[in-house]
């Protein structure tokens, strides 16, 4: 049996362990949360460094993207540093290929992008793929990485423009405690709505769950939510608000989706390799063990 460890500066409350087959291999999949703490979240990594066949990190990304040009946090460098024997992923490695491949499903399999679309993507610079990939749909792209990371009211229409802004803000943002940038510990429980109506005016809301719940209105009637980790709460949650339909990038685990940090882990363990996967790899597993989106109809 394989053994696959996440390790997140995400809530603890969120926590949950499972056990898959996947390709005719077991699979024991098992998530801890450190509630922002990084010391907690370095001692449980050494602790399974080693033990686990992988590791995924987190509530923190190793890299950004920004089409041409990669930027790298400092405060992750500084966690995967302490990794001796068991290979470590963030996700990044997978994302690019696995968000892209979902909305091309999509489009190939549903109604949903038959028409011009609305949609509001909350952080492009951290899902390229899936972004690139609903510009080629034919959608209407709002791109909200300076409206949410930043909280400035500057919408942007084109990843050319957002690659430009981002060699100019990634280099220092990057260096920054990474908590300044993305929801860590009892924040990814908090609601404090920001940029509203960049959320009503748009069909489909796009991206990281935990800048959706964080930022959302409390109502959100008929949208349609395209994200990545949920919970049954979280599901609860986005039903209550009036959102229709629920996409999640990763399948369903026994009653939640995990993050990609933790589905390249599985993909890298399977494969019983020393370091992150080929994009072509990860691609050829993805077909090989059927992972499709999950879609849940809320209303």
């Amino acid at each position: 049996m394989k053994l696959i460890v996440g390790v997140s500066l995400g809530s603890s409350q969120r926590d949950h362990a499972v056990t898959v087959n996947l390709g005719g291999e077991e699979c024991r999949v098992e998530r801890f949360g450190t509630d922002g703490d990084m010391k907690r979240m370095v001692e449980l990594i050494k602790e399974y460094d080693g033990k686990a066949d992988a590791l995924g990190l987190g509530g923190i990304d190793l890299y950004v993207s920004a089409i041409d040009r990669r930027y790298e946090f400092r405060d992750a460098r500084k966690i995967v540093q302490v990794v001796k024997k068991t290979p470590i992923v963030d996700g990044s490695g997978l994302k690019h290929i696995l968000e892209r491949r979902i909305i091309e499903y999509l489009v190939a399999n549903t109604e949903m992008f038959k028409e011009r679309r609305k949609v509001l993507m909350t952080c492009a610079i951290d899902r390229l793929g899936m972004a690139q990939a609903l510009f080629a749909a034919g959608c209407d792209v709002t791109i909200g990485d300076f409206l949410f990371v930043l909280n400035w009211p500057l919408p942007l229409k084109s990843l050319e423009s957002l690659a430009r802004l981002a060699r100019i803000v990634a280099p220092i943002l990057t260096k920054l405690p990474f908590s300044m940038v993305y929801p860590t510990g009892e924040q990814q429980g908090e609601n404090k709505p920001r940029q509203v109506k960049y959320f009503l005016e748009n069909e489909i809301i796009a991206g990281d769950f935990h800048f959706i719940r964080q930022y959302m209105p409390p109502e959100l009637p008929g949208k349609i939510v395209i994200t990545n980790t949920v919970t049954a709460d979280d599901v609860r949650h986005l039903q209550e608000s009036g959102v229709k339909t629920l996409i999640t990038t990763t399948p369903d685990m026994d009653g939640r989706s995990f993050g990609t940090n933790i589905m390249e882990a599985i993909l890298v363990a399977l494969a019983g390799s020393s370091t992150e996967l080929p994009e072509e790899q990860y691609g050829r597993m993805l077909e090989e063990l059927q992972i499709t989106p999950r879609v849940i109809e809320l209303q």
